[in-house]
């Protein structure tokens, strides 16, 4: 546990609770660090069957701490971000259990791509032109249009969402957990596909966090912000 950040075993799942309501549980280093470490600690322990990331009620995540985030930059541009996101990244990468979260891709807005693997996963899962549109023109999806597109499974009644995902943790932890875990293991990218594309956008990212467009959009965004 960290001052943002509560993990908890129950039974079999292993719940990984955002804890950050004043900021709405914007994601600092710390939190990246905490959350590497309990996903990581999850794969070797034969009692943990699933994993649920939860923002506790209100909100999931409001996405990374943008103050905390321009400080984990890098000042060569020809190796990828050593950051405590990425390290994140490849933990979900590399992670065996089935997992439940949320995300969201304003990248384009702040003049920057895609990270986290998603142009490679997204059109994958939702096809190009919803990632396109995603991704590329930043436009939101309501969690209608992403049920529609096959990018979750179900949407939930307001204030619902951790007692669905804890039911469903159950259900999958109720099943063989070696069938489980080959069973998903054939159904997802291979993690090394995954870390190479996270990456080269990773890369791409760092290149762009010092671009002009990035910085101008930086500033206009803590203009408002302060406004």
């Amino acid at each position: 546990m960290t001052g943002h950040l509560i993990v908890t075993d129950e039974d079999a799942t292993r719940v990984i609770t955002l804890r950050r309501p004043e900021k709405k549980n914007a994601l600092t280093r710390e939190m990246y660090r905490a959350m590497s470490a309990a996903i990581d600690t999850a794969q070797a322990d034969p009692t943990i069957c699933c994993l649920v990331i939860s923002g506790g009620p209100g909100v999931f995540t409001a996405g990374n701490d943008l103050e905390d985030f321009l400080k984990d930059g890098t000042t060569n541009t020809d190796t990828p971000r050593a950051s405590d996101a990425v390290t994140f990244l490849y933990s979900l990468a590399h992670n065996t259990k089935p997992i439940g979260a949320t995300f969201s891709t304003p990248f384009i807005h702040l003049g920057l791509v895609p990270e986290g693997a998603s142009s490679l996963l997204m059109p994958r899962t939702m096809g190009h032109q919803r990632a396109f549109a995603t991704l590329v023109m930043g436009r939101p999806m309501s969690a209608d249009d992403a049920h529609t597109a096959g990018f979750v499974n179900a949407v939930v009644a307001h204030g619902h969402t951790d007692s669905e995902a804890r039911k469903v943790a159950r259900e999958i932890c109720a099943l063989p957990a070696e069938a489980v875990a080959i069973s998903r293991k054939l159904l997802k990218l291979p993690p090394e596909d995954l870390t190479r594309r996270i990456d080269q956008e990773s890369h791409l990212f760092g290149e762009r966090m010092r671009s002009k467009e990035a910085i101008s959009a930086f500033k206009a965004f803590f203009s408002r912000k302060r406004g």
